[in-house]
């Protein structure tokens, strides 16, 4: 079983930033990719920066140029360094792990991390 363990979420001013981290543990093996999904109040959970094993990144329309993840493959931990944050960026942050084949593959979530972002 792999747990994803999240940390680095709060409360910070319009223009700030803040950097999460999640790390995995347990069993970790054949990882596609990581990343990060967010949902705010009242909407569907959404992909804001994924990372594959071989370091290929996509964003977020709206977090791209402000946001960048980053991985430590040795570690199994991914980053997410998020400045110039906005009101709109606060929602419950979620670590995301996929694992499996191309054809065939599965995902862990973390518990999920809050960050506001106050005007």
């Amino acid at each position: 079983q792999v747990q994803l363990v999240e940390s680095g979420g709060g409360l910070v001013q319009a223009g700030g930033s803040l950097r999460l981290s999640c790390a995995a543990s347990g069993s970790v093996f054949s990882i596609n990719a990581m990343g990060w999904y967010r949902q705010a109040p009242g909407k569907q959970r959404e992909l804001v920066a994924r990372i594959t094993s071989r370091g290929s990144t996509n964003y977020a329309d709206s977090v791209k140029g402000r946001f960048t993840v980053s991985r430590d493959n040795a570690k199994n931990t991914v980053y997410l360094q998020m400045n110039s944050l906005k009101p709109e960026d606060t929602a419950v942050y979620y670590c995301n792990l996929n694992y499996g084949s191309t054809t065939l593959s599965d995902n862990y979530w973390g518990q999920g991390t809050q960050v506001t972002v106050s005007s």
